[in-house]
């Protein structure tokens, strides 16, 4: 490192087992297995954040179903306007036992709380997907 030296990364193994556990089971495994297959030394730090932190920390807590959580992040992606977030985790919900109608409510709360347009682009980003889904074309 530039300039100085780095401190050694603590490795909180419990978290990153119940992140890589939580996020291949909400995310599945070939998601997992290729992003995991992807990582480079660059964006190892961050793999290990969302593993560790995301899912170790949060999605792994016991206060809410996966149900709930998936729909409290597409409402989150969706007013934030992270377009490919939001297809992956409508991806994810055929894992974590919400549906269309799930999805659909979700996106009406967008549309009151985050503007129409943010709602508008995340049904678009829906049917996309679950046209994709259908016809078996589905991507990681």
């Amino acid at each position: 490192m530039k300039g100085g030296h780095p401190l050694p990364a603590k490795v909180d193994k419990g978290h990153r087992e119940a992140g890589d556990k939580i996020r291949r089971r909400v995310l599945g495994h070939a998601h997992v297995d290729l992003a995991n297959k992807n990582t480079i030394e660059f964006d190892r730090p961050f793999q290990e954040f969302i593993t560790e932190g995301a899912w170790g920390r949060v999605w792994a807590r016991p206060g809410l179903t996966l149900r709930e959580r998936s729909l409290i992040t597409l409402a989150l992606l969706s007013a934030l306007g992270h377009d490919e977030e939001v297809a992956m985790h409508i991806r994810a919900c055929v894992n974590t036992g919400t549906s269309k109608e799930d999805i659909m409510e979700s996106f009406l709360h967008v549309a009151v709380y985050a503007g129409v347009p943010a709602a508008n682009r995340a049904i678009r980003i829906a049917k996309a997907t679950f046209t994709e889904m259908d016809n078996g074309r589905d991507k990681i």
